[in-house]
């Protein structure tokens, strides 16, 4: 019998505020333990929570960014349960009447038409604290709480059980990853926490409508690890159907060092949290002209631009791609491209040499010491003929490293590109001098020795020769018998 998967996340996001959700306690992370706590955030008796406007400015922006019904009236409600990073008792989130409702995401896989994967409900909640096991000062053996990440505001994207493969599954999350750290609502950071998911798996014999038993793998934090997370999960349940037994419906978690996903615990439903309406905070009331607002910020959303930079910019699609992974970058090569219109350059620059010394150096894209104009200057230069691409990459790293202006650079470091025939021909004369061997290879047909010479040339000249001068000259003097 043959399987299908049955897939669908939720996805936890944390918003980028400087407060929390119901209190004015910082969100910085890392700080010492417990250090940003109050009454609220530590559910003290009496301390009721005040609702942080930016979070559900954020959580519509998110909503139409995904293509969700905005919910005029949305209602807070208490989720309960016991946990000792819960001091209340209670997470406040909402249930039957979230923010936003009704959203989908396209997806597509390689060599594959896209596919739509719907969005069932994006709704606000608080996070709760966090358990430190081991290395906890004055615990030789124990756990510690720390409260810090307690009220820390989330977004939960809950999707349909649309995907069928942990790939979709995938595809999905880098779709949403890029669109809410795009919007500049959540940081992205994985490792961190800020974008991690629960995955809800189950199979069903193929031809089938009737799902089978899901299993829910919680807080998973990377892409790779969503993937073996999945594939693992699958394979379980079908063994486990083909030996006879039957699924169980329960929480696991995902050990990245074995590959595997152990039984944490049974899995609750709904009404194991007895949600009810928070006594303590009115129903949020959205009116449409916030919602306009909130629309007419929001920025040029990632697909929209990627298929901008195909049709108008003439990029392909594997570039426009690589651009728009992040708002920054593609702000970068925009400012670029306004000041050199050769697109398709500036482009290679970007993903060649810009990205290596980013990644080289750690540093993002905004903290780039090349501005758009001095790359666009640099490449310009190329284009022109004044320097070759050998010797842009000199002058790049001379821009990176101490700043400067790329004429500049090329003009106290005697570094223009020479293109005075009679110079380079002298060069050559003496290059075909000194390797007469190698000439008779040529004229005999074995026309790879050109490069040999060319090389031979641009070094002479210290990399300053006009490389298609170089070319041009060589053969016509290599052909003379």
């Amino acid at each position: 019998m043959k399987f299908q998967p049955v897939i669908g996340l939720e996805v936890h996001t944390q918003l980028k505020t400087g407060s929390k959700i119901f209190c004015g306690c910082s969100t910085t992370f890392g700080s010492e333990p417990n250090s940003q706590t109050c009454p609220v955030c530590l559910g003290l008796p009496g301390a009721l929570p005040v609702l942080n406007k930016k979070v559900v400015e954020f959580a519509i922006k998110a909503g139409l960014a995904t293509n969700c019904i905005i919910a005029h009236h949305s209602v807070f409600a208490r989720k309960n349960y016991f946990y000792p990073d819960l001091p209340k008792g209670y997470q406040i989130s909402q249930l039957e009447e979230p923010i936003c409702r009704k959203g989908w995401l396209d997806i597509q896989l390689e060599g594959q038409e896209a596919k739509r994967i719907g969005i069932t409900r994006i709704h606000m909640e608080e996070d709760a604290g966090k358990l430190v096991h081991g290395d906890v000062p004055g615990l030789d053996d124990g756990s510690g709480v720390d409260l810090n990440r307690a009220c820390t505001p989330l977004l939960e994207v809950v999707s349909e059980p649309d995907l069928r493969s942990s790939d979709e599954a995938v595809a999905y999350l880098k779709r949403l990853h890029r669109i809410v750290t795009w919007l500049g609502i959540c940081d992205g950071n994985m490792e961190e926490g800020s974008f991690r998911c629960d995955a809800n798996i189950s199979v069903m014999p193929v031809g089938s409508d009737t799902l089978g038993t899901r299993a829910e793998i919680k807080n998973v934090n990377s892409f790779k690890f969503v993937k073996q997370a999945i594939d693992y999960e699958i394979q379980r349940q079908i063994a486990l159907i083909e030996d006879g037994g039957s699924v169980v419906q329960e929480t696991r978690l995902f050990d990245p060092n074995s590959g595997t996903t152990r039984s944490m615990r049974s899995k609750e439903e709904a009404h194991d949290y007895r949600y009810f309406p928070d006594p303590d905070l009115v129903p949020l009331v959205i009116d449409a002209d916030w919602v306009q607002h909130a629309h007419k910020e929001l920025p040029e959303l990632p697909e929209h631009r990627r298929q901008r930079f195909i049709t108008e910019l003439g990029l392909p699609e594997y570039d426009a791609e690589v651009l728009t992974a992040s708002r920054g970058v593609a702000d970068y090569f925009e400012e670029c491209v306004a000041f050199h219109h050769n697109a398709k350059a500036v482009s290679n620059w970007l993903m060649s040499e810009v990205t290596r010394a980013l990644n080289d150096s750690g540093a993002a894209i905004d903290a780039c010491p090349v501005i758009p104009s001095q790359l666009a200057e640099l490449i310009k230069m190329i284009d022109k003929g004044a320097i070759s691409g050998k010797i842009a990459k000199t002058v790049f790293e001379e821009m990176w490293k101490n700043g400067g202006e790329p004429q500049a650079i090329v003009e106290k470091r005697g570094l223009a590109q020479v293109s005075d025939s009679g110079a380079i021909e002298a060069i050559i004369d003496e290059v075909i001098a000194a390797n007469m061997a190698q000439v008779e290879e040529f004229r005999g047909g074995k026309e790879k020795v050109l490069g040999f010479f060319v090389g031979l040339v641009m070094k002479a000249s210290r990399g300053k020769a006009n490389p298609a001068l170089v070319n041009e000259l060589l053969l016509a003097k290599l052909k003379v018998q």
